[in-house]
């Protein structure tokens, strides 16, 4: 699986546009939008893309069975994602006169990316073995996972997908995320990389929740395209997909 970045990595920016923060009346379905609220969720998912973009990239080095030390420590990778981010989006993930809350979770997103690569040393320098399954998926929700348990009730993010192409049930989509999956982000009608928000509840408590679609680019096909059920490398079968389609959602919750 060379790489789950499901297409093109949408800059802050680009994003915000397509948001209208920047153009009025821009596609965006929302429910009591903050434009704070909504700037850190599209920083969040910028961030964790960065990183997950740079996972994608070592994809060979980190497979190579002839190469201990990959060198790929939590340092060096958060260097490489902050650079990727700073590339994408003209400014840097943490500056001055930033909100004090959007800065430290982005701060916990980049503690938790460093945390990921340090704990899994052992498995990317393993001598002798190919294929790691170290691979964007995997690590995109072991930073969610280290995310959660360095902020607490503060926020979530969650990579999730369409019901029918979750491989991993720890990503399924909540009955909120279907719905709105379903409905919306899959609709025909519905302009790609548009993004859904609204105040919502999850767990029994308010918050400030934010869909940014993702969709498979070529890299991803040669795990999620065709043909239909043909076992890929990490032993699941193809979906079938084609480059464009729907292949997955990055899912913030802010909670109140």
């Amino acid at each position: 699986m060379r790489e789950h970045l499901f297409g093109r990595h949408l800059s802050v920016a680009a994003l915000s546009t397509l948001l209208g923060l920047s153009l009025p009346g821009a596609p965006v379905r929302a429910q009591g939008l903050d434009g704070q609220d909504m700037e850190t969720a599209l920083r969040l998912a910028a961030m964790l893309q960065s990183a997950r973009s740079v996972i994608s990239s070592s994809q060979d080095l980190i497979n190579d069975p002839k190469v201990g030390d990959k060198g790929l420590t939590g340092d060096h990778v958060l260097e490489l994602a902050i650079r990727a981010y700073v590339e994408a989006n003209g400014t840097a993930p943490l500056h001055d006169g930033q909100d004090p809350r959007e800065a430290r979770l982005i701060a916990a997103q980049m503690e938790a990316i460093r945390q990921v690569m340090d704990a899994n040393q052992e498995t990317i320098n393993a001598d002798g073995i190919g294929f790691k399954g170290f691979v964007p998926a995997v690590f995109g929700r072991l930073v969610n996972e280290s995310f959660a348990t360095l902020v607490g009730a503060e926020a979530r993010i969650k990579v999730t997908a369409p019901p029918d192409l979750v491989r991993n049930r720890k990503a399924l989509p909540d009955a909120w995320e279907a719905s709105i999956i379903t409905a919306d982000l899959m609709s025909p009608d519905w302009p790609q990389g548009k993004v859904y928000a609204e105040l919502s509840e999850t767990g029994g408590k308010p918050a400030y929740r934010v869909l940014v679609p993702e969709y498979y680019g070529k890299g991803c096909l040669s795990c999620h395209g065709e043909p239909a059920g043909e076992i890929d490398i990490t032993g699941y079968p193809k979906e079938g997909g084609h480059e464009g389609d729907l292949g997955g959602v990055i899912s913030i919750s802010l909670f109140r």
